[in-house]
């Protein structure tokens, strides 16, 4: 049995660095509570607890129900442009 705790979307992380920005990819993740009493934070890659419990059919049904249609926002796509130069400031 397991419990899910927290459900997070996934994301960008932004991180400015010297001469703009860099976009780090956060993937979507869930918080749950293995039958063995462990919190464990999965995603669809990491499905499993170290008892062996798999919880990847749980993790699928979590992150799969919200998702349909909602693609994540790109923060590159909303820059804003000085003049007509097409560098972004």
């Amino acid at each position: 049995m397991v419990t899910v705790i927290e459900r997070t979307e996934g994301r960008y992380d932004v991180q400015e660095v010297d001469f703009g920005e860099v976009y780090k990819w956060r993937p979507e993740r869930i918080v749950v509570e293995c039958g063995c009493g462990r919190t464990l934070t999965l995603t669809k890659c990491e499905a499993t607890c170290d008892c062996g419990a798999d919880h990847a059919s749980v993790v699928r049904k979590e992150l799969s129900a919200k998702r349909l249609g909602n693609e994540p926002p790109h923060p590159w796509r909303h820059l804003h442009y000085s003049g007509n130069t097409g560098i972004p400031f």
